[in-house]
């Protein structure tokens, strides 16, 4: 079984916590060193960005992370490169994230072999249109096992969460609200209610919050609808800072709420 399938399957009353982090960022070759830290101080899973030059869906901290890895020399075929040896050292699922322009580019078959070859669970491509899905290349991450995850924001009706639920094989990414990454996570009364009426669906994909989620707070705001939560921007700023694989354990114990101690 895929490892994101079996990850929610026994997650049982645990908080599920997934980083995101930009592939070359800070430096060009930190991509595995950081994957290891997260899984060390207790992450769930990971979503490791792909860099691209026009991340429309994100805000200026991803945004910028992407511009420092382009600029380090990151791409595609340099990523694979890097994670050959990623299942030696890290056991939770790990799923890439980007858009769909460097996927086609790099050529999707040879992306999902690839996917599948180094041990990616599944792909997050917020761009990629779901009637292309269906029609180009369902079968090509089918045969390869990998789960490709969809979005569905406030504006999202019911019957397109119902067919996104129904082509789902991993999770369903809630993005928290119709803004781009990085914005803090308030619930208003509106987000309230778009968050209670997607749990009330009721749908057979487990939840994933996203956007907006940077700390304690925010996380269990976003667990008391959702089965997962993922922080990005918060993280990616503190890859930012010096000595930050130091600091890595404190992050994560700081959002999932138990000491550094319990977390290893």
């Amino acid at each position: 079984m895929n490892r994101i399938n079996q990850l929610f399957e026994n997650k049982g009353n645990r908080k599920l916590l997934s980083l995101y982090f930009t592939a070359g960022y800070p430096t060009l070759d930190d991509t595995l060193s950081i994957a290891k830290s997260c899984e060390e101080a207790g992450v769930d899973f990971l979503e490791i960005g792909f860099p691209y030059s026009d991340p429309v869906a994100d805000g200026p901290v991803i945004q910028h992370s992407s511009e420092e890895a382009l600029k380090n020399g990151m791409s595609l075929s340099y990523l694979f490169k890097q994670l050959q040896d990623l299942r030696k050292h890290i056991k939770i699922p790990v799923l890439l994230m980007g858009y769909v322009n460097p996927m086609l580019q790099y050529g999707v078959e040879r992306f999902c072999a690839d996917c599948a070859a180094v041990g990616i669970d599944g792909v997050i491509v917020p761009d990629l249109p779901i009637t292309e899905y269906e029609a180009h290349y369902q079968a090509i991450f089918d045969k390869y096992e990998l789960r490709n995850i969809f979005l569905i924001t406030p504006q999202t009706t019911e019957d397109r969460i119902r067919k996104i639920d129904q082509l789902s094989t991993g999770f369903v990414y809630m993005v928290s609200s119709y803004a781009t990454t990085g914005k803090n996570l308030s619930i208003s009364d509106q987000t309230a209610a778009y968050f209670a009426r997607v749990k009330a669906l009721n749908l057979r994909s487990p939840l994933v919050v996203g956007f907006g989620i940077s700390d304690r707070q925010s996380f269990d705001l976003a667990l008391k609808y959702a089965d997962a939560a993922i922080v990005g921007s918060a993280f990616v700023r503190l890859l930012g800072q010096a000595a930050y694989q130091e600091k890595i354990a404190d992050f994560v114990a700081g959002i999932k709420g138990v000491s550094e101690e319990v977390v290893k």
